[in-house]
């Protein structure tokens, strides 16, 4: 098989149309090397990227896979005759490489594995577990998707939250409903196999080659549907309104052991609850940010919790036509590039005795809206969302900056979550209640003053906004961060600080502050059989690599017992 990367076509000779464009491409590819019309017996797209870096010729960048007739001997032969210099053009030589689910066999264990959470590391470890034969148990403490999405509605138009369901709680889990972006800075041999499995379950196949794919809020949660009937189809269990509300550890100090968890489930129609004791003797936790009485339950268990660094800020919006502009140029409105992306981070000088200071955009939603990601009664917690179709008014992101350990009170590791609440209740104040958000414009928020009413920028958050000052949902530092950082940042995009763009508050969830401790073989620190996964546990930092870490753990689990 041959790899052909560097294929560069400019923007306004791709065709709007997928299978058009693809033609193109195998055509351009063909010619790149000299082959004949028929010389080429399987075309496979990998990658496909905007290179925006001139504004006055944007084109796009496709990296393919092609196989010729004749074989690998064919193959071998066109380099020949490409020449000695035939990497320098992009063209080389591979081996295809796969990941797979595992292999059926009889299950060693006694009892069944209980999978706590199902976002995307608990449905991708249930599913690699299912495969392998185990019948896991999956538990998730909000709804289905179906079920969820009017809850959500609901929330959005009257107020009524739901604590147990929402946009952090149900099936798919905090992803579900921020756009399921699915770039990622980290490496994994499984990513290809999350992309395929999302491709098999509804998702576009379109993201199997985009530089910076996403799935879209609105096809999502058929997405997870189809993901628990895989699931439950190898012999798993997903249990939504299911909650756990006690972990039994056997054994010592040191030497302690997963026996049960206690598990209550509401049923969504009669509003019935059961509570049950289920034996067994592994437990995954993929229980997301936001679990936070799952943290509580831990620290009283005794597991091994430590802080770490997560971030804060508010959701900044602006016109997405000014960052079409910006970004691209004359080409803004190819229908073959779409909403434009940014990606922005800024370094601050440093002071002494502090950690470095930055500031950066965080979940960026192209086209996208500002939603109510609050879990809780009394705090309002902000993030943002796309359809798939990324055709929405506004661009917003997340304009955040970190929150360090040594910022944090104290020694204990439930510290960060303190400070969450803390700005979440404070944001719920200065909006006035009933969910509403604060917002400012971004030119009085550089000026310390409050603001009154929008400019050309309409905020998009459902609840509505009450406008006013940002800084007093804030930490300190992260408001000191946020506006030395703006300025700066609009030195590269200058749209970024324009006067009138919208700051809401509070983004209070783009990570985990807290880490559940594991060691080499991916258990909690002294608890055999506790697998800590994913995002919550302070192992990931968005779906990709959450559900990456939910295969990983997957697959020591089932190495672990089928020994």
């Amino acid at each position: 098989m041959l790899e052909v990367s560097g294929i560069h076509v400019p923007a306004d000779r791709v065709p709007a149309d997928r299978p058009s464009e693809l033609a193109l491409v195998r055509e351009v590819t063909r010619k790149r090397l000299h082959a004949a019309p028929d010389a080429i017996t399987s075309f496979e797209l990998r990658k496909r990227s905007i290179d925006a870096r001139k504004r006055s010729e944007v084109a796009l960048t496709y990296t393919v896979r092609v196989t010729l007739a004749g074989g690998a001997n064919a193959e071998r032969a066109l380099l020949s005759k490409l020449g000695r210099r035939h990497s320098d053009r992009g063209v080389r030589m591979i081996a295809e490489e796969r990941s797979h689910f595992p292999l059926r066999h009889p299950s060693p264990l006694e009892d069944r594995p209980v999978v706590v959470g199902a976002g995307c590391a608990g449905l991708f470890c249930a599913l690699w577990m299912a495969r392998a034969g185990l019948a896991p148990l999956v538990v998730e403490r909000g709804d289905d998707a179906t079920r969820r999405t009017s809850i959500i509605a609901d929330l959005n138009d009257s107020g009524a939250l739901d604590p147990e369901s929402n946009i952090q709680f149900g099936l798919g889990g905090a992803g579900t409903f921020s756009d399921g972006k699915l770039a990622t800075g980290t490496k994994s041999p499984y990513h290809r196999l999350v992309l395929e499995s999302l491709v098999d379950a509804g998702a576009d196949g379109q993201i199997l080659y985009d530089a910076h794919p996403h799935v879209g809020s609105d096809v999502l949660p058929r997405v997870v549907e189809r993901l628990r009937a895989e699931i439950e189809a190898a012999g798993g269990e997903v249990r939504c309104r299911c909650r756990m509300v006690d972990l039994e550890l056997a054994g010592t100090a040191g030497a302690r052991r997963v026996a049960s968890v206690s598990l209550v489930t509401t049923d969504p129609e009669s509003g019935l609850v059961r509570e049950e004791r289920v034996r067994t003797s592994h437990v995954v936790l993929a229980t997301g940010h936001s679990a936070r009485d799952v943290f509580a339950l831990l620290a009283e268990r005794g597991v091994v919790l430590e802080r770490k660094t997560f971030a804060m800020g508010v959701r900044i919006e602006h016109l997405q036509a000014d960052v079409d502009r910006v970004q691209y140029g004359a080409a803004a409105g190819n229908p073959a590039l779409g909403a434009a992306p940014y990606k922005l981070a800024e370094h601050l000088d440093e002071v002494p005795g502090q950690p470095k200071r930055s500031a950066f955009s965080f979940c960026m939603c192209p086209g996208g809206y500002v939603v109510c990601a609050s879990s809780e009664p009394g705090g309002v917690v902000t993030n943002g969302m796309s359809l798939s179709g990324r055709d929405g008014t506004n661009a917003n992101a997340g304009l955040l900056a970190n929150v360090y350990p040594e910022d944090l009170p104290g020694d204990g590791p439930l510290a960060g979550i303190d400070l969450q609440r803390e700005c979440e209740r404070a944001a719920y104040e200065l909006g006035g209640g009933d969910f509403v958000a604060p917002a400012q414009l971004v030119g009085d928020f550089l000026q310390g003053v409050p603001s009154s009413e929008p400019g050309r920028v309409q905020p998009t958050y459902p609840r509505g906004v009450r406008w006013g000052s940002v800084d007093g949902c804030l930490p300190p530092r992260v408001r000191e961060t946020l506006r030395a950082a703006l300025p700066r940042m609009a030195r590269r995009l200058p749209f970024f600080s324009a006067a009138d763009a919208v700051l809401t508050g509070v983004e209070s969830r783009s990570s985990s502050p807290v880490r559940v401790v594991r060691g080499k073989d991916l258990q909690a620190l002294g608890v055999e059989g506790l697998w800590p996964a994913g995002e919550g546990a302070g192992y990931a930092g968005g779906i990709m690599s959450a559900a990456a870490d939910g295969l990983r753990v997957a697959a020591a689990l089932v190495d672990h017992v089928m020994r």
